[in-house]
């Protein structure tokens, strides 16, 4: 995927100039370098490249790992690790920010380059291709998701919102892009006694409820209709919730 845009994160310098280099040869373009987690974020926010290269281990307060995560909080960017030997607690922290993929770094010292070029030729195709192909998917199923005469919002296993569609922003009085990443109860506000989503038992994957109070964004009570159930996997795994609901008035 020629011409796509790749944001360079590395703190030693030598290492990152070889870096982009190795990227022009291959095709593709280096918006810009830099050698800090704080800088990443900036530049991530500014530019929207196709793609980070980040290294693990940054000087500085905000470690690669730290700034990986905050760009995908907050950005849809694949982020790709560069990384040499690390022990086994940097390593779990860097998979909770769940990377499209890690680069071996050679040790520095070496004469020739810290990376095999073919290595990260084919990791980053695979990720760019990975990545189209799921936002595809995605755009696919919002669109249907968007067909649904119901209001809906659909959740993560956490209960963090990922999704609603317009008749769900209509209803709560909150858009999508305020609501994603907020837990749904804070989206959905009920009274406790009606209906209590963060308690809802793991065991019971449908759970409805014909007639309840809900307050919108702007503290108005609206009576809606209320369905709650599971996300599965084919192995029973609770991936997340859906909660279809719509205004009796």
């Amino acid at each position: 995927m020629s011409n796509a845009r790749i944001l360079v994160v590395e703190d030693e310098r030598i290492t990152a100039e070889d870096l982009k280099d190795g990227l022009k040869s291959l095709g593709y373009e280096v918006p810009a370098v830099v050698h800090s987690g704080e800088d990443a974020v900036c530049k991530a926010t500014e530019l929207q490249p196709d793609l980070v290269l980040m290294d693990i281990k940054l000087e500085g307060e905000m470690d690669g790992i730290e700034a990986a995560g905050e760009i995908k909080k907050h950005f849809d960017i694949p982020v790709i690790y560069l990384t040499a030997y690390s022990d086994e607690d940097t390593l779990e922290r860097a998979r909770r920010t769940e990377p499209s993929g890690y680069v071996l770094k050679e040790p520095s010292g070496f004469v020739h380059k810290p990376f095999k070029e073919s290595e990260l030729h084919t990791i980053i195709e695979l990720t760019l291709y990975r990545h189209k192909m799921e936002k595809n998917h995605d755009q696919w199923l919002e669109a249907m998701l968007e067909s649904v005469n119901e209001a809906l919002i659909a959740t993560d296993e956490n209960g963090k919102i990922r999704f609603m569609n317009h008749i769900a922003e209509d209803i709560t009085g909150w858009i999508r892009e305020e609501a994603v990443n907020r837990d749904l109860v804070d989206v959905f506000k009920v009274q406790k006694s009606e209906f209590d989503i963060s308690e809802l038992r793991v065991d019971v994957n449908d759970y409805s409820i014909d007639r309840i109070m809900l307050n919108d964004k702007n503290g108005a009570k609206i009576p809606v209709r209320a369905n709650l159930s599971h996300i599965t996997d084919n192995k029973g795994n609770i991936n997340g919730m859906t909660l279809v609901f719509c205004n009796l008035t």
